[in-house]
């Protein structure tokens, strides 16, 4: 358990190999002038498809798009968007709760651990790589950084702002990472969201809202398994020297209550993330993670489609 429960930077660093094959997905049409707002018909080096109309005086006749000529009977030539380096923005919380976890890892460990495959991922496919590490003692942004530099400035600080003991958390030390992270994205951006939404506060949705007019943003809830399922029947002191209470999963109603928070929480985060076009995930401790990042991203593509 001792691997799971400290990020040291040398294995994420080694995590590049598990994240060959791992794609962020593809980019959803944002409504920016900063953002592929160019569009030619001339296909080149750097351009992606973008869409088809009919074909005008002057328009290259290789980009004649022939299937969507023949289904409607006049000529219609392919347009094609400029490709720009994609910016991809993380943002990790490791606030004092998420130094927890009852099985395979703790939470502030899986958040690193995603971070650095989703950050390999991206520099792979010649992003460039930023992000903010929020933290108890205080938080890091990186703006983002071609090849690794961005990504390594990331892992370095997720290792040295990681929790180190239990703590008592402050609703709203979220939205303060969301405030920062509207400061510093470009438009264009992607942007990835790990946490266990538990210090979110009343202004995170402005902020959310400011994020998403421009940019693609995935919120991960990170959870452990204990969190949603009590453990067996018995006496459990529960808390931090602060805030400390004892529950007994003996009795059926605290079984039950137990349970409906966390669904409650979740449902609370899903609906959130619905308001504002987020994409949702949902990632345990326990989860492999490749497979998770990969079957979580996969329905986003899908709903892009």
């Amino acid at each position: 358990m001792s691997e799971g429960v400290t990020l040291e930077l040398k294995n994420l660093i080694r995590m590049r190999a598990a994240a060959r094959g791992l794609e962020l997905g593809a980019r959803r049409r944002v409504l920016s002038r900063q953002a592929g707002g160019y569009l030619s018909v001339y296909h080149g080096r750097g351009m992606e498809f973008d869409e088809v109309r009919a074909y005008q005086a002057g328009d290259d006749a290789r980009t004649i798009d022939w299937r969507v000529t023949a289904r409607r009977g006049r000529p219609h030539t392919k347009l094609f968007r400029e490709e720009r380096e994609r910016p991809v923005l993380f943002l990790v919380d490791l606030h004092p709760g998420m130094f927890f976890g009852s099985r395979v890892q703790y939470k502030s460990v899986l958040a690193g651990r995603l971070c650095a495959l989703l950050g390999w991922a991206a520099v792979n496919a010649g992003d460039r790589v930023g992000g903010i590490v929020q933290a108890a003692d205080g938080h890091r942004e990186i703006f983002p950084a071609t090849r690794e530099v961005g990504l390594l400035s990331m892992l370095k600080a997720m290792v040295q702002l990681q929790p180190s003991r239990p703590g008592d958390m402050r609703t709203g030390r979220l939205d303060d990472a969301l405030a920062r992270m509207v400061r510093i994205v470009l438009p264009g951006s992607m942007v990835v969201i790990f946490s266990d939404f538990r210090e979110l506060g009343n202004s995170a949705e402005k902020y959310l809202s400011a994020l998403v007019r421009h940019n693609d943003v995935i919120g991960a809830l990170l959870y452990d398994p204990l969190e949603a399922t009590p453990p067996p029947p018995g006496l459990y002191h529960l808390g931090t020297s602060r805030h400390y209470m004892t529950v007994d999963t003996g009795r059926e109603a605290a079984f039950g209550q137990w349970q409906r928070q966390f669904q409650l929480h979740c449902e609370k985060i899903r609906s959130v993330c619905a308001r504002h076009a987020i994409h949702f995930m949902k990632i345990a401790t326990t989860d492999p993670m490749v497979p998770a990042l990969r079957s979580g991203l996969a329905r986003q593509n899908k709903t892009n489609d």
